[in-house]
């Protein structure tokens, strides 16, 4: 039995529906209900009810503490399954990065000026816990830009961990935020053991979303187009990247992942 892991920025019925978000729910649904085993993750947003979305801690996956610029942030693991689904879902959580009342923007539509520690502690956060569980994924899957450091991670902070070393990695590309820039700082950020300057040179130093997209294609085994609204710049960034590609955006996509999947391998 394959297994996979669905790392996401969005999954509804936690967030508001959009493209990213109702995909982040039914790609990990309908791999599952194809006979995989499977796990799915997504940054616990400052907008999701818990109550009503029914999040417990899980305190023996809590604890840990993810250092960022040589500051501890303690990581917070808890978990709800969505109603109708044999779904589960794991949210990382901070007190510091995830419990403003937006997700990446506040109420004027100003992007949060620590967007980019997010996305270091987020992908960094998963896969400790992935560590923590014990499961060795042969797939991880990325969705949404909020994700896109975890294949950099994978291959050169965690490359001789059993839980995701051997795992081959797929991003998904959707339309993502024009306008979202991440901090001056944010390649200090990223920097830790073998992610060093040399690593980040390749990439500018003021970076965007679709920046930082490209480190996830520059990463990846496999890249996925979903949808016809990705900036043309970064879609041919990604198809003239070494890495296999493919344009799957109809409805009907369980059996060509699981083919695109299993081509990686080969």
């Amino acid at each position: 039995m394959k297994k996979v892991l669905y790392i996401n920025h969005d999954i509804i019925p936690y967030v508001a529906e959009t493209e990213l978000a109702r995909m982040g729910k039914l790609v990990p649904k309908t791999i599952q209900e194809s006979g995989c085993e499977i796990r799915t993750f997504m940054p616990r947003w400052g907008n999701i009810n818990e109550r009503r979305g029914q999040l417990h801690e899980v305190i023996r996956l809590s604890g840990l503490n993810i250092a960022i610029k040589e500051i501890d942030h303690p990581l917070i693991i808890k978990v709800a399954s969505i109603v109708g689904t044999k779904v589960q879902v794991y949210f990382i959580d901070n007190e510091e990065f995830f419990q403003r009342k937006g997700q990446t923007t506040d109420a004027n539509g100003k992007a949060y000026k620590d967007n980019g520690e997010r996305a270091v502690f987020f992908a960094r956060g998963v896969i400790e816990t992935i560590k923590k569980l014990r499961w060795n994924p042969d797939v991880i899957h990325c969705q949404g830009w909020m994700t896109s450091l975890v294949p950099l991670f994978i291959k050169k902070l965690y490359h001789d961990e059993p839980a995701v070393a051997n795992a081959k990695i797929v991003t998904s590309l959707f339309e993502e935020p024009k306008k979202i820039k991440l901090e001056k700082s944010f390649k200090e950020c990223i920097k830790f053991g073998e992610v060093t300057d040399e690593t980040l040179k390749p990439y500018k130093d003021s970076m965007d979303v679709n920046e930082m997209q490209k480190i996830a294609v520059d990463y990846s085994d496999g890249i996925i187009q979903v949808d016809e609204g990705i900036d043309p710049k970064l879609l041919d960034y990604a198809k003239a990247a070494n890495v296999k590609f493919a344009n799957i955006q109809d409805e009907d996509f369980a059996a060509k992942y699981l083919k695109f999947y299993d081509s990686l391998s080969k």
